[in-house]
């Protein structure tokens, strides 16, 4: 199991894994990300937040936070 993956019985479905994080879209357009999210996880409703913002705190297993700290 990667460091990426959440176990059974840990906050994802029974049997279910799940990515949290995407390391390699660090440096990559809003579009890019985006795109690379939506590949590993054709549900996610992504939400884009400017760095420093206050992230609400309840849980929704298919909402993904894009931190954005640079606009090009």
């Amino acid at each position: 199991m990667s460091s990426t993956d959440v176990p059974a019985g840990t906050g994802g479905l029974a049997g279910e894994s799940w990515q949290k994080s995407w390391p390699e879209v660090v440096g990559k357009s809003i579009k890019e990300a985006r795109e690379i999210i939506l590949k590993d996880k054709p549900d996610a409703d992504i939400v884009e937040l400017p760095a420093g913002s206050p992230v609400t705190r309840d849980f929704k297993p298919n909402r993904v936070c894009i931190i954005v700290d640079t606009v090009a």
